[in-house]
């Protein structure tokens, strides 16, 4: 039997997780708007979807976060921070017309 991986262990802490999630969300927000045609860019329903999961990965990154300071801790303040800037990207494409 093979041990699961900490990936699709929703109960446990796992950053590559909320990478996921959220590099995920933004790819199918991009290509649910049509990105690679700049004539073709338009906003989508489906996109709301994308930023709820792209929300639950800034979420999954965040349980990571350790109480005391740590070159671990930075690190994930940082991908905090992409995931802050993938939030706003994706609220962006949203509101195009």
């Amino acid at each position: 039997m093979l041990p699961r991986l900490s990936i699709f262990r929703l109960r446990q802490k796992s950053l590559a997780r909320g990478i996921l999630l959220s590099v995920g969300a933004f790819a199918a927000s991009l290509r649910l708007s049509g990105f690679p045609d700049i004539n073709r860019i338009h906003s989508s329903d489906w996109q709301m979807l994308t930023l709820l999961a792209a929300a639950w990965g800034m979420v999954e990154t965040a349980r990571c976060l350790q109480r005391k300071w740590s070159f671990y801790h930075a690190g994930v303040m940082i991908l905090l921070y992409a995931d802050l800037i993938i939030l706003t990207a994706i609220v962006a494409l949203l509101t195009l017309i």
